[in-house]
């Protein structure tokens, strides 16, 4: 699993937050990128003694372009000037540190705190319970009935990415609840909390049980979308075969074979009747499963 975020945040953002779920861990645990803007250039130990040694190389190539080796003079000035390059090209590499897609996902991360979620968020219970709502969502998103519009496409795109966060929100808080309560059992307890502990543990074992509810009804959401789903793909290659039988029913008259084909045609045609019947079931099957999933 991944970020989970608010459908409040703008697409583009939540989409940023999504693809840095690293870096966002970063962020969360103390994590500070440098000041946005061009980097500072200091003035290294070498830069300074580069400078410092010019007129130096200077005198001593003057000195010995005017002796019998001018060659050399040449081959110093040669060295120092590429010395010079390489280290004006290092000091022109922008550390990494300053990237500014990292100040970028840090920006936004302080700004919608608290509008996503990170794997860490969830023990192992709560991710197991959020992949299957995500199972569900994403294939009732993602089914060809869906993008049909034989389904209320409008709805399902705000209505179930709604579900999701309301579902990872409170599965992150039952999972931090019930880190504090090991932590609490770990260390010892009293006697006289014994009665206290008990009625919490009973609120965490319900609350758990009433976010299941909500993805059992996902689930079956999603079941009717499937049902509805494989309805119309049988009913596109019903369609596809039926526009063929002209050809069929031409070769058939030519080969004499016709009479014994009339049964078969017919047969096809009913198929095409039964799906389409059981297509209109399923849709209609899943809008009221989702009607459900409103209340």
């Amino acid at each position: 699993m991944g970020v989970v975020v608010d459908p409040a945040v703008p697409r583009e953002v939540a989409g940023l937050l999504r693809a840095n779920a690293p870096l966002l861990s970063r962020v969360r645990a103390g994590w500070v990128p440098p000041a946005s803007g061009p980097p500072e250039r200091r003035r290294s130990p070498s830069s300074a003694l580069l400078l410092a040694a010019t007129p130096v190389v200077v005198a001593l190539m003057a000195v010995l372009l005017a002796s019998s080796a001018p060659a050399a003079g040449f081959v110093l000035l040669g060295t120092y000037v590429f010395v010079v390059l390489v280290k004006i090209a290092s000091m022109n590499e922008i550390p990494e540190d300053d990237r500014p897609q990292e100040r970028g996902v840090y920006e936004q991360a302080r700004w919608y705190d608290g509008r996503f979620l990170l794997p860490e968020d969830f023990d192992d219970d709560a991710r197991i319970v959020l992949a299957r709502a995500q199972r569900a969502i994403g294939s009732v998103l993602r089914s060809h009935v869906n993008a049909e519009g034989l389904l209320d496409d409008a709805r399902n795109a705000v209505m179930l990415p709604t579900q999701e966060w309301e579902i990872a929100r409170l599965l992150a808080k039952l999972s931090a609840l019930r880190l504090e309560h090991r932590e609490l059992l770990a260390r010892g307890i009293a006697p006289e909390v014994a009665a206290v502990i008990e009625p919490l543990e009973r609120a965490l074992v319900n609350s758990e049980a009433a976010v299941v509810a909500r993805v059992e009804v996902l689930e079956r959401y999603a079941g009717h979308v499937a049902d509805a789903e494989r309805a119309y793909h049988a009913r596109g290659q019903i369609e596809e075969l039926r526009a063929r039988l002209p050809r069929y029913e031409e070769l058939l008259a030519e080969s004499g074979a016709d009479r014994l084909a009339g049964a078969e045609i017919e047969r096809l045609a009913e198929d095409a009747d039964v799906l389409e019947r059981t297509l209109r079931r399923s849709v209609a099957s899943a809008h009221e499963a989702f009607r459900y999933l409103e209340s």
